[in-house]
């Protein structure tokens, strides 16, 4: 049978059905595996994080029972026994100046693809540091506005934050020419003292990520791209839990894991999140829904998910190419879904307009309604007027 053609598909255009994109390590490391950062610099995971920052030789002048081979372990081991020391204080200035240089290359990453895959109604949250995210949003705005939200579960390199504005941006810049200084978000917390609520920019950013993954915000897809979920950072975990709800709370949305861990331990893992066989498992991002139907993740879910004919159900896919060279070229494969979007937002503006303009008529056409006291007092005036008009016509005789 015939379904949806990939050109119906383009065409047809939703203002609903939100999709989250949770962004871990693994996002950038596939990423820079794919297209090496510009200097050559490499992401480390948590395992090997002191090699590739060289931190060793810091860690050599720590005591023997605060080290550990975890990253993570080890920055929480040196601030329970000394959250002011002068080793912290370095170890945090190498991680960002490490962090802060890093360029995304000319040609598309996965990052480019990743920001043009959503739209407006679509969030990406980031636990990473780097600054390939904002780097990528920021370079893809020259191409369209209509891109996706982004929060930074962790902070990151790139953003600041204006206390007086309550307003993030690019770090070390002002928001204005009179003040609101963005200042450098801070990167590093203890394990055993995660507390997100305690920092107001963090906060803000958990509290956008749990707004759009609730069940009233109609968020129908959630993709976990290179997280792993780990057991050192339980409450990150558990915030996702409580907004996410119970596997039977969502029992229509789809969860997709995009990630190289053995399937059975994924889905282990993610237990919490998935109801019965409502998610996907893949280990590569050009396997993923975000690659499949680009800007559509959301049309493609209700075709398939939910759909209302027979020819929705078997809605043909519209996979991005990934041999793209130029930035140019990857803009040319999105045009066509972005004019479709672009008309169907001149025709839904166009149809409020005419309701607008029959909802003022109906106003000016609509008769007043008046109080008993406001009658009364309109017949008063009539009769001084009427006797007002009596008395000069006599004058005048």
């Amino acid at each position: 049978m015939t379904g949806i053609s990939i050109e119906e598909g383009i065409n047809q255009v939703y203002g609903g059905g939100g999709h989250v994109v949770i962004l871990g390590a693994g996002a950038s490391i596939a990423s820079t595996l794919r297209n090496p950062e510009i200097n050559g610099k490499l992401l480390p995971s948590m395992d090997n994080f002191s090699d590739f920052v060289k931190l060793n030789d810091l860690i050599k002048k720590i005591p023997e029972k605060l080290r550990a081979n975890n990253f993570e372990k080890l920055y929480g081991n040196l601030h329970s026994n000394n959250p002011d020391s002068e080793i912290l204080k370095e170890i945090e200035d190498r991680i960002i100046s490490y962090f802060k240089d890093m360029q995304l290359p000319p040609e598309p990453t996965i990052y480019d693809y990743l920001v043009l895959s959503l739209r407006g109604k679509d969030l990406i949250a980031t636990f990473n540091w780097d600054p390939f995210l904002f780097q990528a949003w920021n370079r893809n705005s020259q191409f369209t506005k209509d891109l996706p939200h982004l929060s930074f579960l962790h902070g990151n390199v790139a953003i600041g934050y204006s206390k007086e504005d309550k307003q993030c941006g690019p770090s070390g810049m002002y928001m204005r020419p009179d003040g609101g200084f963005f200042e450098p978000t801070k990167l590093l917390y203890p394990i055993e003292q995660k507390n997100y609520t305690d920092d107001e920019f963090i906060n803000i950013e958990w509290e956008r990520l749990k707004s759009w993954m609730s069940k009233e915000s109609g968020t129908v897809r959630v993709t976990v791209f290179g997280y792993g979920a780990p057991v050192s950072d339980v409450e990150a975990v558990s915030l996702l839990n409580d907004a996410w709800g119970t596997p039977d709370d969502r029992a229509m949305e789809q969860f997709e894991i995009v990630n190289t861990t053995p399937e059975e331990q994924l889905r282990k893992r993610w237990n919490g999140f998935i109801h019965s066989h409502h998610y996907d498992i893949t280990d590569n991002y050009f396997s993923s829904s975000l690659a499949y139907n680009p800007r559509r993740t959301g049309e493609s879910y209700f075709s398939h998910i939910q759909p209302i004919t027979i020819s929705e159900a078997f809605r043909h896919s519209n996979p991005i190419p990934q041999d793209f060279k130029t930035l140019d070229e990857l803009w040319k494969w999105h045009e066509p879904l972005i004019e479709a979007e672009l008309a169907k937002k001149k025709k839904t503006k166009g149809k409020l307009n005419e309701i607008k303009k029959t909802i003022n008529i109906k106003k000016k056409t609509k008769k007043r309604k008046r109080t008993n006291k406001q009658i009364v007092e309109y017949w008063k005036k009539r009769k001084r007027r009427k006797r007002t008009r009596i008395k000069r016509k006599k004058r005048k005789k």
